[in-house]
């Protein structure tokens, strides 16, 4: 029988970046090992949920946008292309400041777990830090496709100064290989290559239930959490309306459906369902391109249509549409025709579900969390 480690885990304070973690965490404490999830109060609740003990740290993603802020004139990021939103924020936001807003409150917690590894999010850059001044092993979890080379060397350069502060030396890539990756993107989807070791982790559960195709084709609208712009959804819905398809939108639970006004007669709007029970239903689905659900979708071979609103869904969205499993609009390529004939054409063309079927077919074969925890039990037992 394997023996219990004990876990320190970092995490940034975001839906997004604890929601894909929170497998390999359940998984540990069911196991019976001993897991702390140094994090700030928004996800505390989320983090809780696994059984995990959870070391608070001060503040939260805005206040961190907020320091951003007080640098410069304007707001952090305007005007940015797509492709340099990544370049832009990973090195500033996190690497300097959310590192920083991090590090002694995780350095606290891993001094009185005294952790057997420490595991961390591809953004919690604190995390490495804290594993190396403990002298343990850092296990970095990706939550979405890895950074571009380039990122990691300005994150590098980002947080050098916080480790040469902890007598600590540099490494050329923040840290983050410096031990064990999780990767959570599936073959078709990852463009990054790790330069040390890997393990693959499922990003999202299987199908619970067999497919369950509704008599008229179903689509499925999500933004999100953060990005749930009715002026999208109402392109959405006006595009669909006369469409011989039936449309399922969630605002999300801290939006109210009645803020899209009337819906077509095809349409439903509610804040939330889960998508267990919703995706073996769906034809299509058409989202925001959060790493969440498109690693959802696909795991249940569904074609998709990404329409990217910030962060790294501009990123996805692009992995997506070179897999061949969807298409996506850009935010000033979406109107009602254009969305209407991207729909009709993942609908109607089979090479998108031929893809995306290759691609749940990559998730199915993945390690689960269990086999991931017990294989970290197993090397740091």
């Amino acid at each position: 029988m394997l023996s219990p480690v004990k876990v320190l885990a970092a995490c940034v304070p975001a839906a997004g970046h604890v929601t894909p973690m929170l497998p390999l965490l359940r998984s540990l404490v069911d196991g019976g090992d001993e897991v702390v999830v140094a994090t700030c109060a928004p996800v505390a609740s989320a983090v809780a949920s696994t059984g995990a003990r959870v070391h608070t740290i001060p503040g939260e993603l805005g206040e961190w946008f907020g320091r951003l802020g007080e640098r410069i004139k304007g707001a952090p990021g305007d005007g940015l292309p797509p492709d340099r939103i990544e370049h832009y924020f990973v090195p500033r936001l996190f690497a300097e400041i959310g590192a920083d807003a991090m590090i002694d409150e995780a350095l606290a917690a891993g001094t009185a777990l005294r952790p057997d590894l420490v595991v961390f999010d591809s953004y919690a850059l604190a995390g490495p830090v804290v594993a190396a001044v403990l002298g343990v092993p850092a296990v970095h979890h990706s939550i979405g496709a890895l950074f571009a080379p380039e990122i990691v060397g300005l994150c590098a350069d980002a947080v050098s100064p916080l480790w040469r502060s902890l007598d600590q030396q540099p490494p050329r890539d923040a840290g983050l290989y410096q031990g064990l990756t999780l990767t959570i993107c599936p073959p078709s989807l990852e463009a990054g290559l790790v330069p040390g070791e890997q393990l693959a982790l499922r990003p999202a559960e299987l199908p619970s239930h067999p497919r369950q195709p509704a008599a008229r084709p179903l689509v499925y609208v999500t933004l999100g959490t953060l990005w749930s712009d009715p002026d999208v959804f109402r392109t959405v819905l006006d595009a669909l309306a006369d469409e011989p398809v039936d449309v399922v939108a969630t605002v999300g639970r801290d939006h109210d459906p009645a803020g899209l006004g009337q819906v077509p007669e095809n349409a439903r709007v509610e804040r939330f369902i889960p998508q267990a029970e919703l995706l073996p239903r769906c034809a299509v689905v058409v989202h925001h391109a959060g790493a969440g659900t498109m690693f959802g979708a696909l795991a249940h071979g569904l074609p998709q249509l990404a329409l990217p609103q910030a962060a790294d869904n501009f990123k996805n969205a692009e992995l997506l549409r070179r897999s061949g499993a969807g298409r996506a609009l850009m935010p000033a390529e979406v109107t009602t025709e254009t969305v209407r004939l991207a729909v009709k054409t993942l609908l109607e063309e089979p090479s998108y579900l031929e893809a995306a079927a290759t691609v749940a077919s990559e998730i199915a074969v993945m390690p689960s969390a269990d086999e991931v925890a017990s294989e970290l039990r197993r090397r740091h037992g």
